[in-house]
């Protein structure tokens, strides 16, 4: 697979690999072992999904109905982006007999529409208006592990992990705030084998990627906001709130920046998966530790049901997300003074600690400037980092190459003798 967020390649065999999905998921199912075969993105949903106890023989949950659903959807800002969703996605759908789906940050979805065939069957598995399919209590799914993951991911077969949605296929793609980088929610096509291909992942990450430029030219650029959160290269992280400057205990800065990440907030549950590794944490422990972060910032920052964060919280983080987004490069890397609370073991930091890196490492890499690669390789957290001092050694002037290609021969040794450095964390 060259691709892995890719479910199949153009010319692969979809009932053979179904086949052999199902088989995997069984195993997994009954022992908790995941086969080699299983991609990365789907075997670490499948184990979010085990430790969240979703049913491998449940459905979604509707939770808005009617009245309600109409007042929310018409309130939320990807109603304004509907027009363009239907007018690139509409005869597409129709025509394939698939669904396009538009959901929340939540992963409620708030429009399903496509042919009407389609629209009946996947009605039995609760694919419908008003009904969370966040991987928390759906399982994996492609509108849920996107938001998850927060990049545009297939979903194919077995890979879903409740049964009754493995007859589908489907992609998913995040949606975000253009200015601001929040998640709104996700746009999803989904429909049979025919949408395993590669071609319906990079369709529909062009239209929420059209669905966020046009938000952009609908809605003006927000003003500032009223906090601010350093977290890059700290293990305990510094709020400025109206003049007052919080440095938070580890575990607190763990669960602002989580409430920061996700502003839409997140149930009881959800934190709790996003904080602990250990799954005998009770939700006892994580009542207490809001109780205590409620007690120091006071009851009109941190909010419940779901927890949340009153204020606009502008976050380190986020910027060098948006600037790396937008094609800043440069400013981004200025921005980034290091791995995202580099001591947490929390599982929503970790995912996000190495998904800002990861993308400034492979964009850094890719641009391939001396300047740049420098700045990296010769930071705390990319010095032993080998492929950077590989990519450095090659772009530098041959009469300043020696002490890069030295540095690379020697964590070459390091990592052929068995002792490889971690590399930035």
């Amino acid at each position: 697979m060259t691709d892995p967020w890719v479910a199949l390649e153009p010319d692969g065999d979809a009932g053979r690999r179904a086949g052999a999905l199902r088989r995997a998921y069984e195993q997994f199912t009954a022992a908790g072992r995941v086969e080699a075969g299983v991609r990365p993105v789907v075997a670490e949903s499948w184990r979010r999904s085990a430790r969240a106890r979703v049913a491998p023989e449940g459905r979604a949950s509707v939770e808005l109905h009617d009245d309600e659903l109409a007042v929310y959807r018409d309130g939320h800002p990807l109603s304004r982006v509907m027009p363009l969703v239907r007018e690139l996605m509409g005869v597409y759908a129709v025509d394939g007999e698939h669904l396009v789906a538009v959901c929340d940050a939540q992963a409620r979805l708030l429009w399903v529409e496509g042919h009407p065939a389609a629209r009946r069957r996947a009605g039995r598995m609760n694919f419908v208006e008003g009904a969370r399919w966040a991987e928390a209590v759906a399982g994996t799914n492609a509108p849920g592990t996107a938001l998850t993951v927060d990049r545009p991911v297939q979903v194919f077969a077995a890979e879903h992990f409740q049964r009754p949605v493995q007859d589908w296929t489907c992609a998913a793609a995040p949606v975000h705030d253009p200015h601001s980088g929040r998640l709104l929610g996700a746009v999803d096509i989904t429909g049979g084998n025919g949408l395993a291909h590669p071609h319906s992942l990079a369709f529909v990450g062009a239209v929420a990627r059209a669905a966020e430029s046009q938000l952009a030219l609908l809605a003006p650029r927000p003003r500032g906001g009223e906090a601010q959160l350093t977290a890059l290269g700290r293990n305990e992280a510094l709020l400025v709130l109206e003049g007052r400057r919080v440095r938070l205990s580890r575990r607190h800065s763990e669960i602002v920046v989580m409430l920061a990440h996700r502003p839409e907030g997140l149930s009881g549950d959800e934190l709790l998966l996003e904080l602990y590794e250990d799954e005998r944490i009770t939700p006892v422990t994580l009542r207490a530790e809001l109780s205590r972060l409620r007690a120091l910032l006071g009851p009109r920052l941190l909010r419940s049901r779901p927890y949340r964060l009153g204020v606009a919280v502008d976050t380190d983080f986020g910027t060098v997300g948006r600037r790396l987004a937008s094609g800043g490069l440069a400013t981004a890397l200025g921005g980034y003074t290091g791995p995202l609370l580099p001591a947490s073991r929390a599982p929503g930091v970790v995912r996000l600690r190495e998904r800002l890196r990861d993308q400034l490492r492979t964009a850094v890499i890719a641009r391939g400037d001396p300047g740049l690669l420098a700045d990296w390789a010769y930071s705390r957290w990319g010095e032993d980092d080998l492929a950077v001092w590989r990519a450095l050694a090659a772009a530098l002037p041959e009469h300043r190459r020696p002490a890069a290609q030295a540095r690379a021969r020697a964590l070459d040794r390091e990592f052929a003798e068995g002792t490889p450095s971690l590399g930035p964390e």
